[in-house]
């Protein structure tokens, strides 16, 4: 079960609303749908929630590029909405790197011989190519919290508080933001 609300800052305060994700299918059309929401260009916040497996915060300022935060990113990586916001950049990847190169090997037939050449490969021989001689998995998602930590310092709420936030954390969250009861209206 997921909850997904944007809270707008005004200069009345915050204005929530819940919004649905079926038509968001990337981190770019999530931070336009944040920016639809906004007044003024002025901060807006997206909140992603999946029970209490984990839980996203989506900070967009104006044109500026969006801060994002997740609790708990190897969840997050099991769940659709979760996928959107895991982007390369934020996992620390070279974007589309691995699909990159092996899309160049397909095209020119890269298979370690020479055209013509016969495999040399013996029985005893493993092939390498798709281990990491340091042991990790480059597609590997980190356990814990990834991205900004000081994405609502600003705002009311620290790092070290965010960092501590488990369940019901989108109410605490809130609460700090002094937004409480508008994202109560919504939840």
């Amino acid at each position: 079960m997921y909850f997904a609300a944007l809270l707008a800052r005004t200069e009345d305060g915050w204005e929530a609303s819940d919004t649905e994700l079926d038509d968001v299918e990337t981190l770019s059309d999530l931070t336009d749908l944040a920016r639809e929401a906004s007044v003024d260009e002025d901060t807006v916040l997206v909140f992603i929630e999946q029970e209490d497996a984990w839980f996203g915060v989506i900070r967009v300022d104006g044109e500026e590029d969006p801060r994002i935060y997740i609790s708990d990113a190897s969840s997050a990586a099991r769940s659709s909405y979760g996928e959107i916001l895991l982007t390369d950049e934020l996992l620390g990847r070279e974007p589309e790197a691995e699909d990159s190169i092996a899309a160049l090997e397909e095209l020119v037939g890269l298979d370690g011989t020479e055209d013509g050449e016969p495999d040399h490969t013996t029985d005893n021989q493993t092939d390498h190519d798709d281990n990491d001689d340091d042991g990790l998995d480059a597609d590997a998602v980190p356990t814990g919290p990834l991205g900004d930590t000081g994405i609502l310092s600003d705002l009311g709420l620290a790092e070290k508080e965010l960092l501590m936030l488990r369940t019901d954390a989108l109410v605490e969250i809130a609460d700090a933001l002094g937004a409480a009861e508008v994202l109560e209206t919504v939840r």
